[in-house]
């Protein structure tokens, strides 16, 4: 959803979700004269993405190996009872060709989760390459399971993406062999902060986001979010 509607703008974007986003639904898009939009379904506002004051960076605190990132696949204590196993992006049902299938696992010893991904030949555009909003999809999941383990959630406990900012570089080609890494930016009472990053084959970054993870119950998952603000 993030990624989607920051396609409407140009250059880094911040996007606010207001509440969950319907599935499979279609929504309505409606521009400002400042340059922000907003996604509405029915009367109700769903997100708004504007230009970002002030992108995320490309710098990241730390990188990661090819290897490392293989052997840090899956090893999150979220991927033991995932809330969303038929998610797009770390969807553990999702077989081969069917989403993204990034599983951030943590590296030992460090605040750091990565996991391999060489995008599907499903997710490209006309010209080979992954569009945007499959970027922006591939930097969330992690970053809230980073933010999930750092703050050593109990089991009664998930979260809920309030609000992401990103700045995409450049797009990989299918088959590149890339790495999504994330790792946690803090807490301030039920806000969880995180930070993700696609690195390139040679460990170049492709995209960089920071986002904003809020806790909810474990069966209040459906509940709104404005509380992102």
């Amino acid at each position: 959803m993030c990624g989607r509607l920051a396609a409407y703008l140009d250059g880094p974007a911040t996007v606010t979700l207001r509440r969950p986003p319907p599935l499979a639904t279609p929504l309505a898009v409606d521009a400002d004269t400042d340059g922000s939009v907003r996604a509405r379904h029915g009367g109700a506002l769903v997100a708004e993405a504007e230009p970002a004051r002030d992108g995320a960076t490309l710098c990241v605190p730390d990188t990661v190996s090819a290897a490392e990132a293989r052997a840090a696949e899956g090893r999150a204590r979220y991927f033991q009872d995932p809330l969303y196993p038929a998610c797009f992006v770390c969807g553990i049902r999702r077989g081969s060709g069917d989403g993204l299938r990034i599983f951030a696992g943590r590296l030992p010893g460090r605040d750091v989760w990565a996991a391999p991904w060489a995008p599907d030949a499903s997710l490209a555009d006309g010209s080979g390459r992954v569009p945007s909003e499959i970027v922006w999809a591939a930097l969330d999941c992690p970053s809230g399971i980073a933010a999930i383990d750092a703050a050593d959630l109990g089991d009664d406990a998930a979260v809920l993406l309030g609000r992401m900012t990103a700045t995409v570089a450049a797009l990989p080609a299918v088959g590149d062999e890339c790495r999504v890494i994330a790792w946690p930016l803090g807490r301030d009472g039920r806000k969880l902060m995180a930070g993700s990053a696609l690195l390139g084959a040679g460990g170049e970054v492709l995209a960089a986001a920071r986002a904003v993870w809020l806790t909810v119950p474990r069966s209040g998952c459906g509940m709104p979010v404005e509380e992102a603000s």
